[in-house]
């Protein structure tokens, strides 16, 4: 068994890790460090010191076995003294006697340049960062292999949780008609107050109660009334749109619509929904990818922002005896849900760390291209000189929406990646529902993201 065989390697070798990025993900990692056998976070990159610090506080160590150095020769001296170090100088802790780098900062241009340097330093690298990963996995990964090294998607995170949901399935034989994930918070719905709450946003519901349940109600009917009555609350988010074109980037899988029709619906309705029109839902075909907005009541249990594959039944005998076991079948009998309803972040992310220093295995797949592109589209008149800030949880560009769409060499007329333009200048006005391309964004200076996005569109013959 894999993860027996990993951690009995893991019982005979440490492996020496360095975190990039103190975080929420980074903290997790840490913490869970101190209780999993082979795996040693000897460093932590944080670009405010105290937050390094304060993750391996959490995770137990005494100050005094915390070094915070700013030279090599001071990292290496605390490392043989058997202590962990903190640093803001990522570059200098990727040249440390470590076996793997994790990415975690969120940023994309510093993650390109921290995952170039690991690479080039013969490290093997668990890459976190999404936002770098939707631009130039494909290279990374291409990069890594023939340099005898891993370039790893995360356990713990949905991206690579849902890509071996998809070769389990596949392995079986099962005929995927749509995989996903549910977005990272539910709709919950309390039918006392009429109110539905979705982390700090609460609005009124008052009239909801007929859209609670299906009943005879056509789906397309159901899912626009939904979405109409809770317009109030984002139901599209560009982070929901970066890790299904991760996915779908590793799996071949595709996009129904470039906006997702990201449905509010009901863990027991997925299902009916997320299937081809043919066998009564909305997708236009199968192999597609797409996200859910769970609808649940407060006392009902959550997805967590877990992952989901919905399957072709063509044995309707076993899936009815499945269906009778509590599995989400839908009302036709001709599709079903199989989920896993969590992801925990660093909690479960060592063993990908583990399998990548021990085994040479990546928890990812092996066949990644650039198929597609996160891009974004005007929801209104941008003028000339405005900065495409990227800001809140959600990655919101003021004016801009994101799309999955097919892939293109980053030039001209084409559409640029959403963060190859963000936090950058247009150089042109640019009129509601256009897609921003990169003719009309002002390239920046040394920046190595725009670089390598051309060596990859070379490489791959985009």
């Amino acid at each position: 068994m894999y993860l027996e065989t990993l951690q009995q390697a893991a019982r005979k070798k440490s492996v020496r890790t360095l975190i990039i990025g103190a975080g929420e993900y980074g903290f997790s990692l840490v913490a869970q460090s101190q209780r999993t056998p082979g795996l040693s976070v000897t460093a932590i990159h944080a670009r405010r010191i105290e937050r390094g610090v304060a993750a391996f506080k959490h995770a137990g160590l005494p100050e005094e076995a915390i070094a915070v150095c700013e030279s090599k020769a001071q990292a290496e001296t605390a490392l043989a003294a058997g202590k962990v170090v903190v640093s803001n100088d990522a570059l200098m802790l990727i040249q440390l006697p470590i076996d793997v780098v994790v990415e975690a900062t969120g940023a994309p241009e510093a993650a390109t340049v921290h995952v170039d340097a690991a690479l080039r330093n013969g490290k093997h690298v668990v890459m976190v960062t999404k936002e770098a990963d939707i631009v130039l996995g494909p290279l990374f990964h291409r990069r890594a292999k023939s340099a005898g090294l891993v370039y790893s998607p995360v356990d713990g995170d949905q991206p690579c949780l849902l890509m071996q949901l998809v070769v389990w399935a596949r392995v079986l034989g099962l005929e995927i008609l749509c995989a996903g994930k549910t977005s990272e918070y539910d709709f919950v719905y309390d039918q006392a107050s009429k109110k539905v709450t979705s982390l700090d946003r609460i609005t009124d519901a008052a009239g909801f109660d007929p859209l609670w349940a299906r009943g005879s109600r056509d789906i397309r009917g159901l899912i626009d009334a939904r979405a109409a009555a809770l317009a109030e609350i984002p139901q599209h988010t560009v982070p929901d749109l970066v890790e299904m074109g991760i996915v779908a980037n590793a799996t071949g899988l595709v996009p129904d619509i470039p906006a997702f029709h990201a449905p509010i619906a009901r863990t027991q309705e997925i299902a009916d929904i997320l299937v081809p029109t043919d066998l009564g839902g909305i997708l236009g075909g199968n192999n597609r990818v797409d996200v859910v907005n769970q609808l649940r009541r407060p006392d009902e249990a959550s997805f967590a922002g877990g992952v989901f594959v919905v399957v072709r039944c063509e044995d309707r005998k076993s899936w009815e005896i499945l269906r009778a076991k509590g599995h989400e079948v839908n009302r036709s009998g001709n599709a079903a849900m199989i989920y896993r309803p969590s992801h925990l972040l660093g909690v479960e992310s060592a063993t990908t760390v583990l399998a990548a220093a021990l085994q040479g295995m990546s928890s990812g797949t092996e066949d990644v291209k650039p198929r597609f592109d996160v891009v974004g589209r005007t929801t209104q008149f941008l003028t000339t000189g405005t900065i495409l800030t990227v800001a809140g949880h959600h990655h919101q560009i003021a004016g801009v929406e994101g799309l999955l769409v097919d892939a293109h060499r980053a030039e001209g007329g084409n559409p640029v990646p959403f963060y190859m333009m963000g936090d950058n200048q247009l150089t042109c006005d640019v009129p509601a529902g256009t897609v921003i391309t990169t003719d009309m964004v002002q390239r920046p200076v040394d920046s190595l993201l725009w670089k390598l996005r051309q060596e990859m569109e070379k490489e791959f013959s985009l």
